[in-house]
Order: C-alpha cells, then sequence, then structure tokens
C-alpha cells in the first residue's frame, strides 16, 4: 500500500458490523431500554428480554455455527454488548455470561461434549454460567477448595462457589473444581454441571448495588455426581483453561462498561441542552461543556481499545493477556468516571431515580471488579511488561 494513497477503511468497522450495531440497537431500544428501569427495580430477571435477545440471534451470537450459533467473531460479539448495556447492564449480562460460560468449552472441550450443550444454548433453550470464585478464593482463584473426586462412572463434587452470574436460571455451568490436591494449580480441573445434577442447588440471590437484574448467588454441591465425558479438557488443565477464557472475555466486561459510558453521555447531552439555569440551558456553560468533552473522549479512546483487542483476539496474538486486561480496566474506570459525572451534571435529579444516570454509576461499578478486580488486572499487564 502506498503512503500517498491510504485506504481508510482500516479504521472503520466493516459493513457488516455496523449493520449489526444498528440491529441490535434498535431491538435494545424497542425491547430492552424501556424495561430498564423495572429491571433495576424488581431485581427480576428478564426473560422476556431473553427470549427477545434469542429470537433475534443475540443471545449467544460467538457459538460457531457447527453448534447451531451464529459463528460471530469477537468484535461483533463485543458490539452486541455494548449495545445491549447501553440500553440496560443487567441484560447484558445474557450474551456475555453465555460467552464466559461457555469459552471454556470452544477452547478446550472435546467435540462430543460441545456437540452435547452447545446448541441448546445457540437456540436460546439453555444458559451457561461460569464458576470459578470461592469466598476465600477470589482473587487468589488458585486457593479453590471445591474438590472433584473420580468415581466409577465420572466425577463426584464437593463444595461451594460463590458471585455466580445468572446462577438459577442457567441450565449449565462451567465450575473449576481441585482433582489433584497436592499439585497446586496443575490439579485444578473443569467440568459442565447440569442444573438438574443431584446434589446440584443454588442458594440465595446476593442484595447487590448494581445489575439487579442479573441474580448472582452461591451454588453448591454435595456428592454432585457427573459423568465422566463432562469434563472440559485433561485433568489438571482447568486453571490454565480459567486463565485463557478471561483473556478473552474481559472484553466483554470492557464492552459492558462502553455501553454503560455511552448511555450516561446520552443521558447527560440531552439533559443539559434542556436543562435552564440562569436564563440559559446548562449547556451553554464552559464548565458543563468540558465535562461532556472529557467524558466522550475517554468513552472513545476506551472504545477504540476494547474494538483493537477484539480483533487481536480473533487473531489469536500473542499479546492478547495484556491487551485484554488494559481494555477492561479502561473501559471500567471510564465508565465509573463518566457515570458520576453523569450523576453531578443531573444534579438533584441525577441523585434520584426519577432518571437514569444513578442506576447507571450504580452498574458501572461492578466492571471494575468482577472479572478480575482492576487492581489484579494491572498486576497481569505489569507482569506482561516484566518478564
Amino acid at each position: 500500500m502506498a503512503y500517498g494513497n491510504p485506504d481508510f477503511e482500516l479504521y472503520r468497522l466493516p459493513e457488516e458490523h455496523r449493520l449489526l450495531r444498528e440491529a441490535v440497537r434498535q431491538l435494545a431500544e424497542d425491547k430492552i431500554a424501556p424495561r430498564a428501569a423495572e429491571i433495576d427495580e424488581t431485581g427480576e430477571f428478564p426473560h422476556d428480554v431473553h427470549t427477545a435477545l434469542a429470537k433475534a440471534g443475540f443471545n449467544a451470537v460467538h457459538i460457531p455455527e457447527d453448534y447451531g450459533g451464529a459463528g460471530a467473531d469477537s468484535l461483533a460479539t463485543v458490539i452486541v454488548i455494548e449495545e445491549v448495556a447501553r440500553a440496560c447492564a443487567a441484560s447484558s449480562l445474557i450474551p456475555a455470561v453465555n460467552k464466559l460460560g461457555t469459552m471454556p468449552l470452544l477452547l478446550c472441550a472435546s467435540e462430543d461434549l460441545k456437540k452435547q450443550v452447545l446448541p441448546p444454548v445457540a437456540a436460546g433453550e439453555a444458559m451457561f454460567s461460569y464458576a470459578l470464585s470461592e469466598r476465600e478464593a477470589g482473587s487468589d482463584a488458585a486457593a479453590m477448595r471445591t474438590r472433584a473426586e473420580r468415581t466409577e462412572g465420572g466425577w463426584l463434587l464437593n463444595g461451594t462457589k460463590c458471585w455466580i452470574t445468572n446462577a438459577g436460571v442457567s441450565t449449565y455451568y462451567t465450575v473449576m473444581a481441585v482433582t489433584d490436591p497436592g499439585a497446586g494449580a496443575r490439579g485444578i480441573s473443569a467440568f459442565v454441571v447440569h442444573k438438574d445434577d443431584p446434589g446440584f442447588s443454588v442458594g440465595a440471590k446476593e442484595r447487590k448495588l448494581g445489575i439487579k437484574g442479573s441474580p448472582t448467588c452461591e451454588i453448591y454441591f454435595e456428592d454432585c455426581e457427573i459423568p465422566a465425558d463432562r469434563i472440559i479438557g485433561d485433568p489438571g488443565t482447568g486453571f490454565r483453561t480459567a486463565l485463557r477464557t478471561l483473556d478473552h472475555t474481559r472484553l466483554t466486561i470492557g464492552a459492558q462498561a462502553l455501553g454503560i459510558a455511552q448511555a450516561a453521555i446520552d443521558a447527560s447531552t440531552a439533559y443539559v441542552k434542556q436543562r435552564r439555569q440562569f436564563g440559559q440551558p446548562i449547556g451553554d456553560f464552559q464548565g458543563v461543556q468540558f465535562m461532556l468533552a472529557d467524558m466522550a473522549m475517554r468513552t472513545e479512546a476506551s472504545r477504540q481499545l476494547v474494538y483493537a483487542a477484539a480483533a487481536k483476539a480473533e487473531r489469536g496474538e500473542p499479546d492478547l493477556t495484556w491487551v485484554s486486561a488494559a481494555a477492561k480496566v479502561m473501559a471500567s474506570d471510564t465508565a465509573m468516571a463518566v457515570t458520576t459525572d453523569a450523576v453531578q451534571l443531573f444534579g438533584g435529579y441525577g441523585y434520584t431515580k426519577d432518571f437514569p444516570v444513578e442506576r447507571m454509576m450504580r452498574d458501572a461499578k461492578i466492571t471494575q471488579i468482577y472479572e478480575g478486580t482492576n487492581q489484579i488486572n494491572r498486576m497481569v499487564m505489569a507482569r506482561n511488561l516484566l518478564k
């Protein structure tokens, strides 16, 4: 390519991705946004939203065509989650957690296991959750105590997992458990548990600050027996699979954060145009304009990093761990700052539930915490730089 004749399409989404954004945005504005405040208020999982997403094929777009899915690439998946989060952060966890739960299978599972559990998720007949954390093994996930022991017919699980997103509404759960207690992280394996497996149960919902329409619960394994073919990959590879999964799915949290931040910018821009003080719209004041400019600038910079990271994930580039962590941290820190500024721009009204920005601020906070706190992700980035 000659430098005098640049291909400007390098910095523009392909047409199919732009059309996808339009389609998801239309569905989100029609079916999801009108429900967002009610979902937050009641704390009930939005089954109607799941149905609408599944009908349009947006509930698990990342699942390959071989298993009944759309086979969407990483960038397309990010766009879907971003646009749903722009309407309702809790609802965006439907496509996001379906990817989180199924990514270990796509990376490491046998073909038979993939064919067994992925088609129902692609069809919208089932959802998938991911179970790694425990009360005493959050950031230090390798310290987990949940055990899996071999039996004649398969595996017997005992233990407790916590902070499990969409627990109770999901059909399948990817579960990390210790199979070799003396081997540390190399003694952890990954399994698929079905909600109807004997010995599996779900605890009460956590009472949360935000994303209230997405249930978060503990899950319990009491002599929970699963068949031998439900192990993901070889024994002892589970922790490595978990880390590889997060390299791909931290991007989805970055996308969720982008959607929340963009929604706050949209609401704030509309508000400062119509809210009048001292005889003029408050958007005419330079202090307000500077706030809006910074909000939009940081969000767009975060978007470019998330999209670039998604492209790297699709290409399987070696620096995916670093860039995925960076995208998640930058986007989530941005979402928290932007939504806090949005509440400030709305003044006293922003502190009430009559306007959506207080919900957005509450929802934004979790993006700095789950799939690795931003402090842990900064450690990940630094260690990759110092290798």
